[in-house]
């Protein structure tokens, strides 16, 4: 077990394996950890270092939470790590939350370490309105939605999330639900989850897109279940750089573990 201490005395849990010229690095989603990497780096370990890690709040790195963190919060984390690992020829990559830090990376500190950027189905935007139609639920969730959920207990929160993200968890009836959402959520702190979550839907990082100078891949979920697949097209009409886009045909938003070989192979065949 390796801990990186961040410049405010709080310690990230991460692993560090593999070794090479090329250095990958992926970040998880809200409420995850980095164990959803664990079975893609046994494989991917072999073409380059691959550190993963656990979010301010999450996992290994739950007791990190002296403060309550935005996503500006956690890029300046990743941005420490990769100094303080001397991590360079970075291929990023980020799975939802983990794909809003690495937007929130670029905007912050550039692209001078990366190689590249992947992002795993995730929206720069997911407050939608009149003129935004790819952000969170498939384009329906609006401010008018997050200032109702203002009012809702936190469990009945995460789990319309979840099933959302996953809409066969629908058919398990409540109570059980419940109890595994409540086992799940223990591997976190709440009140972290809650400013977390609170950040992502506040923010806006269309612009970011075009400050990515490294070449930039999509992964999505097609027909997708948080997002659209028509976001897409968007990257690519933002792309300032070389754009590659992936689909992972019937997979729900985690799409990392519902095809874990086809992740594994998308990712090595960019380290090639």
């Amino acid at each position: 077990m390796s801990y990186f201490t961040l410049s405010n005395g709080e310690e990230l849990y991460y692993e560090d394996q593999g070794q090479g010229e090329n250095t990958l690095v992926m970040m998880h989603g809200w409420t995850s950890s980095h164990v959803i990497y664990k079975k893609p780096v046994e494989q991917l370990k072999k073409k380059a270092r691959c550190v993963i890690y656990d979010h301010r709040g999450h996992g290994g790195s739950k007791n990190a939470n002296s403060e309550r963190p935005t996503m500006e919060t956690l890029a300046s984390d990743l941005n420490e790590l990769m100094k303080g690992l001397s991590l360079k020829n970075v291929t990023l990559v980020g799975w939802s939350m983990g794909a809003g830090v690495a937007m929130n990376y670029v905007k912050l500190f550039g692209c001078g370490s990366l190689k590249q950027v992947i992002i795993c189905d995730m929206s720069p935007k997911q407050l939608n309105d009149a003129e935004w139609k790819l952000g969170l639920y498939q384009g329906a969730y609006t401010r008018r939605d997050m200032d109702q959920d203002a009012g809702k207990d936190f469990l009945s929160l995460y789990r319309s999330f979840a099933v959302g993200a996953i809409p066969k968890l629908a058919k398990i009836p409540r109570a059980l639900l419940n109890r595994g959402l409540k086992k799940w959520l223990r591997d976190c702190d709440e009140e972290v989850l809650k400013s977390l979550s609170a950040s992502m839907k506040t923010q806006d990082n269309r612009a970011a897109i075009c400050q990515i100078t490294v070449p930039l891949t999509y992964f999505y979920a097609f027909p997708g279940t948080l997002f659209s697949p028509g976001l897409a097209d968007w990257y690519r009409e933002q792309a300032v750089s070389p754009f590659q886009s992936v689909a992972f045909p019937k997979c729900t938003h985690m799409l990392v573990t519902d095809d874990p070989e086809k992740f594994i192979q998308e990712v090595g065949k960019r380290l090639d």
